[in-house]
């Protein structure tokens, strides 16, 4: 067996507090030196930790505003939905192999995998104008509310939070 030994942070990660820290510590990938700078905490699309954390608070607040409209999520066909299926039926696998290979780093990219996806369809889910819901947006609210269940679980694994409103 090689022993292998992390590259050392080339600086404390402390003032980034503690979601941003471990972030900036667990995405990189053992043999890369971590970036550690105020980027992780902007809220921006270029970071990738407020992506996913964005995305999970989407799927929260599209279960909210499903509610507030009378309905609620019903699993089924959701065409167009294939990047975001492929991202949610990989999780599995990335965990295992995150755990496995103990590199916490796969687990997070897949989190961003699972949020990119998400975040390029979560504008179809809730009706639009006069529109009333449809088994197509019940469908599509239910692979969200999985899809916010996939973030949280994976946040969570991390040590990371993942807030229902940013």
């Amino acid at each position: 067996p090689v022993t292998l030994r992390p590259v050392p942070a080339p600086e404390d990660p402390t003032p980034l507090g503690p979601d941003a820290a471990r972030w900036a510590l667990l995405h990189p990938a053992g043999h890369d030196r971590p970036r550690i700078d105020a980027g992780h905490l902007l809220q921006r699309e270029s970071n990738p930790l407020f992506r996913v954390r964005y995305a999970h608070a989407r799927t929260r607040a599209l279960t909210r505003n499903a509610a507030a409209l009378g309905f609620t999520g019903t699993p089924g066909d959701v065409p167009g939905a294939d990047d975001l299926l492929g991202a949610l039926a990989e999780y599995p696998l990335a965990l295992r192999v995150a755990a496995t290979h103990r590199a916490p780093d796969r687990l997070a990219r897949q989190l961003v995998t699972t949020a990119d996806a998400f975040l390029a369809l979560q504008h179809l889910v809730l009706p639009l104008g006069d529109e009333k819901p449809s088994a197509a947006h019940r469908a599509r609210l239910a692979l969200a509310e999985a899809t916010g269940t996939v973030l949280a679980g994976g946040l969570s694994l991390l040590g990371i939070s993942a807030p229902d409103y940013l």
